[in-house]
């Protein structure tokens, strides 16, 4: 009878026990005056690490929807540190398996009569996910299947667990600091959809459908067919597609297959899914690739598949452009119009950072791993300020750096760049048909130009006589002098509320040791307004700290 109370009130306790030691984890780190011996990039790194294994640990143990919540986070760059995105990225749900018997009863139960086709199926499963296991069968026709079987009671875990994220998500939402620029009940609700949407395998089965059909001229890529007769929104059932883990290097020699081509395989393709078709796989970890006998490229698992709009795609479009003629103004535009970066900000600090990583990108000789340092730059960049780097390009950048990092790791000239200039040059032109139109582009932007030296001259001569007339007013920023003045006002603020606290702290000693040591009592209730103060001022100064190490900040 109290069994269910019991459970859902336990169940809330952990939730709510790990949201709040994540909070104090990222405020007690983001303090200078935390870290032994000063703080710098290496030590608040290594806590970063440290801080991350926690929260992958305490995801896995609260089951299913946390290790899907810990998927999404990891493309939350501006939610998270880059350590602790990082750590996320690689998380993989591996959970023990259920019984054979479970799995079997749930079958029965979703496909009735239908199983009647089903022979030989495995009693060990070929793998297990926090959200379903993986089964082999034969079917009377002779074609070879797998099954994925979602895990009993997993609805009813999950219903919880989405509650109690919208109740966290408001709750953050109302904190001053960690509201202010945070949509968090928009992120709660994004998730809340995209795991509901998880649940449902036949969703998955049009997915792998969809995606099978976008390469299905393509003989390297190979995509499993999906069963709908034998396919629920509890179970999947796909062919059959044995294959060689994809970074299993030793495998691939003694199979005479070439690795340094798979990885070619894979980032050409994965270029394909953004750029040809905006529709692509948004979980590439190595457990869901592998290599066929004949060399071809096999993707599995098609829970997670990430849509980048027309319109975001025509917007890409114009940020290649951009990059390519290494016009940092007009690439943080771009970056405000697609949403990327909040209207209304001073883009100044990004436009000298946005400069500086097009400089290191683009210029020869190019790095190996450029797509890794990127997105470590970007990670950097967006945490704790108001961007919005859609999930879709964290994902799509993710997955190229898998192929990247294989690539890397076979071949020490593997140059992702290559690869990817055939797909970039149709969105550098402006509608995507053909080169043509890029010297429509560069032409127009060369007649932009001769017409602004044309009226400069002009220009100039009425500024000057405007200046001389006093009619022109100049206008300076002094955003870094004006900072570095509040910062002295916030410090003296703190030596005098220090000396103001040490002062209480001693007088309530010496009325505790006196005859009457009730009156201990005054200097303490009066110190808990002052050392309230005094933790505001070490907050603020922490803030301007992480902003002068903004790349573009510091003179």
């Amino acid at each position: 009878m109290f069994v269910e109370p019991l459970w859902r009130s336990l169940r809330v306790f952990r939730i709510w026990r790990t949201v709040f030691m994540l909070v104090f984890f990222l405020w007690w780190d983001g303090n200078e005056w935390s870290y032994r011996r000063g703080c710098n990039d290496e030590k608040r790194l290594r806590r970063q690490k440290i801080r991350a294994r926690w929260l992958t640990q305490e995801l896995l143990r609260l089951g299913s929807a946390f290790i899907k919540l810990g998927q999404l986070l990891s493309a939350r760059p501006d939610v998270l540190p880059a350590g602790w995105v990082v750590e996320l990225a690689s998380l993989q749900d591996k959970v023990p398996a259920f019984s054979f018997i479970q799995a079997k009863e749930l079958l029965e139960s979703d496909l009735g009569t239908a199983c009647k086709e089903i022979l030989n199926l495995d009693q060990r499963p070929l793998g297990a996910a926090s959200l379903a296991q993986v089964h082999r069968a034969d079917l009377r026709n002779g074609r070879e299947v797998v099954f994925k079987i979602q895990r009993p009671g997993l609805q009813r875990m999950f219903r919880l667990d989405l509650e109690v994220m919208q109740d966290v998500a408001a709750l953050l939402q109302k904190h001053p600091r960690w509201g202010r620029g945070r949509d968090w009940r928009g992120i709660a609700k994004e998730c809340r959809r995209v795991l509901l949407r998880e649940l449902d395998f036949k969703l998955e089965a049009q997915y792998a459908a969809r995606f099978r059909q976008q390469f299905l001229n393509e003989p390297r890529i190979q995509i499993p067919s999906v069963i709908w007769e034998l396919s629920t929104s509890r179970i999947l059932c796909l062919d059959y597609l044995p294959g060689i883990k994809v970074n299993d290097r030793e495998a691939l020699i003694e199979a005479a297959i070439d690795p340094i081509e798979i990885a070619e395989i894979g980032a050409a393709s994965y270029l394909q899914q953004l750029v040809k078709y905006g529709f692509f796989h948004a979980d590439p970890h190595p457990g869901n690739l592998a290599v066929a006998r004949d060399g071809g490229l096999i993707y599995y698992d098609f829970g997670m598949m990430g849509l980048v709009s027309e319109g975001l795609r025509s917007r890409l479009g114009s940020m290649v452009r951009a990059a390519a003629a290494r016009d940092a103004t007009a690439l943080v535009n771009e970056l405000q119009i697609a949403g990327v970066i909040a209207s209304g900000m001073d883009t100044g600090p990004v436009r000298r950072l946005v400069r500086v990583m097009l400089k290191e990108t683009l210029t020869p000789p190019f790095s190996s791993n450029v797509l890794e340092k990127l997105s470590g730059d970007l990670y950097d960049l967006v945490y704790g300020k108001p961007f919005r780097v859609p999930a879709e390009l964290i994902f799509v950048m993710r997955a190229l750096s898998t192929f990247e990092g294989v690539g890397r790791s076979l071949d020490p000239g593997f140059n992702l760049m290559a690869i990817a200039k055939p797909y970039l040059l149709p969105l550098m032109s402006s509608t995507g048909s053909g080169p043509n139109d890029l010297f429509n582009e560069l032409g127009r932007q060369v007649g932009e130009l001769g017409s602004r030296a044309v009226t400069l001259p002009r220009r100039l001569d009425e500024s000057l006589e405007r200046l001389e007339q006093g009619d022109l007013q100049l206008q300076i920023r002094m955003g870094e002098s004006d900072r570095q003045l509040r910062r002295m006002v916030h410090t003296q603020q703190v030596i005098g509320q220090s000396v103001l606290l040490g002062s209480l702290v001693l007088a309530a000693a010496l009325l505790g040791s006196s005859s009457r040591p009730v009156w201990a009592a005054i200097p303490l209730v009066s110190s808990l307004p002052v050392a309230l103060g005094w933790l505001k001022l070490q907050l603020k100064l922490g803030r301007d700290a992480r902003l002068d190490k903004i790349p573009g900040n510091k003179k």
